[in-house]
């Protein structure tokens, strides 16, 4: 071969060894569409947070509604005052129940991305592949900070009826825990009712 020849084969090589160590494959970026953001964002509800709400407010409803019944039949121990003081434990877990779930359909309503890479997150702990945890977005809104310190308010207003009407003597330990705590649960499910089910 001449030596010109030469010169532009090594040139070529070179070029070709610097165009493949340098050249990187494009990567394709995948855009959610907001109609999948927001079927994530049901399906983290449905998932999370529902079928949860369902099972435990069943189980406390059930034990609650148990406990007053051996109340009643075995420790003779109802009365109307029992049933008032039931009563209020109902509307208060249900209160506490309803707003805590207004608070999570806000945040549906305004930011769905937040529950969608809730999602994800969980359907990547769950495959066996290693993949990069996607971010989950801030959720900035006017009163964000007072959310933790409503939410232990209301825990706090569930308990103290509780012992209120322990202490009183209204109620047995059982029925005063559950009681509420099963109107918690199911508020947060039924005012999810045209929403999301």
């Amino acid at each position: 071969m001449p030596p010109s020849c030469c010169l532009l084969l090594s040139r070529t090589r070179s070029l070709a060894a610097y165009v493949v160590e340098n050249a990187s494959m494009p990567k394709l970026v995948t855009v959610l569409r907001p109609e999948k953001i927001e079927e994530q964002a049901r399906y983290y509800i449905q998932s999370y947070i529902l079928y949860p709400a369902g099972a435990i407010g069943l189980v406390c409803l059930i034990g609650g509604v148990g406990s007053l019944g051996y109340q009643l039949l075995v420790n003779h121990t109802y009365s109307w005052l029992t049933f008032l003081t039931s009563s209020v434990l109902l509307a208060v877990g249900a209160l506490c129940g309803w707003a805590h779930a207004r608070y999570h359909r806000y945040l549906f309503a305004r930011f769905p991305e937040v529950y969608a890479a809730r999602m994800r997150t969980a359907l990547a702990q769950r495959s066996k592949k290693a993949k990069p945890e996607p971010e989950v977005p801030s959720i900035e809104h006017p009163g964000r900070s007072f959310v933790t310190a409503i939410s232990i308010a209301g825990a706090a207003l569930i308990f103290g009826a509780s012992a209120a009407a322990i202490v009183r003597g209204d109620l047995d330990p059982l029925p005063a825990l559950l009681v509420p705590w099963a109107a918690f649960y199911w508020a947060k499910l039924f005012s999810w009712r045209g929403v999301v089910v």
